[in-house]
C-alpha cells in the first residue's frame, strides 16, 4: 500500500493495511512542508521461533507505532523515529515489513519455555 506524500492533509487521514495475519491501522497528519506524523498500531497474530527450543509458535501482537515520516534526507543525529520516503510515496507495506522484522529479531520464548523459566529456583 502506497500513499502519495503530497496528498496527506493537515487533518488526520485514516489508513488500514493487512499483511498475513497482521494489520496496521492508524492516521497520517501533515505537520510540516516535508513532514507527516503517523500514529498507528500493528496488531494480530505473528508466528515466531522460540529462541530456547526452536519450536514455532503464534503470539498475539499489539505494537504501537508513532513515527515521523519525511520526504527529505535527515541527519542521523536527529530523531531516530523518523522514516525517510525520498521517492514521494509513503510505503506502508515496506514500513510494516521492517517493523515486523525488527520485532521478530528480538528474543522470544514459546509458552512452554516461559513456563519452564518460572519453575527454575536458584539458591545462592
Amino acid at each position: 500500500m502506497k500513499i502519495t506524500f503530497s496528498k496527506v492533509g493537515r487533518s488526520p487521514g485514516n489508513f488500514r493495511h493487512r499483511m498475513e495475519d497482521l494489520e496496521i491501522e492508524g492516521t497520517l497528519l501533515r505537520t510540516g512542508a516535508h513532514e507527516v506524523s503517523m500514529e498507528s498500531e500493528i496488531s494480530g497474530e505473528i508466528r515466531l521461533i522460540c529462541d530456547r527450543c526452536g519450536s514455532e509458535f503464534t503470539e498475539k501482537l499489539r505494537l504501537p507505532l508513532d513515527l515521523t515520516l519525511t520526504d527529505q534526507a535527515r541527519k542521523v543525529t536527529e530523531d531516530l523515529d523518523t522514516i525517510e520516503f525520498l521517492d514521494g510515496m509513503i510505503d506502508i507495506s515496506r514500513l510494516m515489513e521492517g517493523e515486523i522484522a525488527s520485532y521478530r529479531s528480538a528474543y522470544h520464548y514459546c509458552p512452554k519455555c516461559r513456563e519452564d523459566e518460572r519453575e527454575v529456583d536458584i539458591e545462592y
